[in-house]
C-alpha cells in the first residue's frame, strides 16, 4: 500500500507541477501589450471658388420689329474668402465673338447684361457691356464670406446670381444663327 501511495503522490506532484508551471507561464502568453499615442492634425483651409453655368443660352425676341433679343442665365457658384482682408469676384468675358460674320458683335458693344438676386456677395449694378478684351463684373465678394452652412455663411448651396442678357436687334444683321462663347471666372482671396 505504501508503494501505491508513493505512485499516487508522485502522480499528484507531477500534475501539480504541470498545472503550477502552466499558471506561471500562462500570464506571459495571455497578457497583451497596449500603448497610447496622440497625433495632431492640421488643415490649411484656403480661399476658393467654383462656378458653373448651363451649357447654352438662347436669346429670343418677342417678335415686334427690331426689339432686342434677351435671355436670363442663372450662374451658380460656391466661394469662401478669407477673414479680415478677403475678397473675390465673379466675372465674365466673351472669349469668342459671334460667328459667323455678318451678325451681331460683342466687340462692338452690342451685348449687355444686368445682374440681380446674388445670394452671396453683391451683384453688379447697372447695365454692363460684355467685352472680348477684358472681364466684366457679375458679383463682388467681400471678406469672411462662404457658401452653405448658415451662421456667418450663406444658407444657399450653391449660391446663384441671375444675369439678364440683351442683344441689339440691328436691321443690318444678316439672317441666320449666330453664337458666341462667354467664359465666367471666379476668384477668392
Amino acid at each position: 500500500m505504501v508503494s501505491i501511495r508513493a505512485i499516487g503522490s508522485c502522480a499528484l506532484v507531477t500534475r501539480f507541477t504541470r498545472v503550477a508551471a502552466a499558471l506561471v507561464i500562462a500570464p506571459a502568453f495571455l497578457l497583451g501589450a497596449s500603448g497610447t499615442t496622440t497625433q495632431t492634425l492640421s488643415a490649411q483651409i484656403n480661399a476658393i471658388g467654383k462656378v458653373s453655368v448651363p451649357a447654352s443660352l438662347n436669346l429670343t425676341t418677342v417678335g415686334t420689329t427690331f426689339v432686342a433679343y434677351s435671355g436670363n442665365l442663372t450662374v451658380s457658384y460656391r466661394a469662401r474668402t478669407t477673414s479680415a482682408t478677403g475678397s473675390g469676384s465673379l466675372t465674365m468675358r466673351a472669349t469668342a465673338d459671334f460667328s459667323p460674320a455678318g451678325g451681331p458683335s460683342v466687340a462692338s458693344g452690342q451685348l449687355t447684361y444686368t445682374c440681380s438676386a446674388a445670394s452671396l456677395g453683391v451683384a453688379c449694378s447697372g447695365t454692363q457691356t460684355a467685352s472680348t478684351a477684358s472681364q466684366t463684373s457679375v458679383v463682388t465678394l467681400g471678406a469672411s464670406l462662404c457658401t452653405g452652412g448658415g451662421g456667418s455663411c450663406s444658407a444657399a448651396n450653391p449660391n446663384t446670381v441671375l444675369s439678364t442678357f440683351t442683344l441689339s436687334n440691328n436691321p443690318a444683321y444678316k439672317t441666320g444663327t449666330y453664337s458666341a462663347t462667354l467664359t465666367f471666372t471666379i476668384s477668392a482671396i
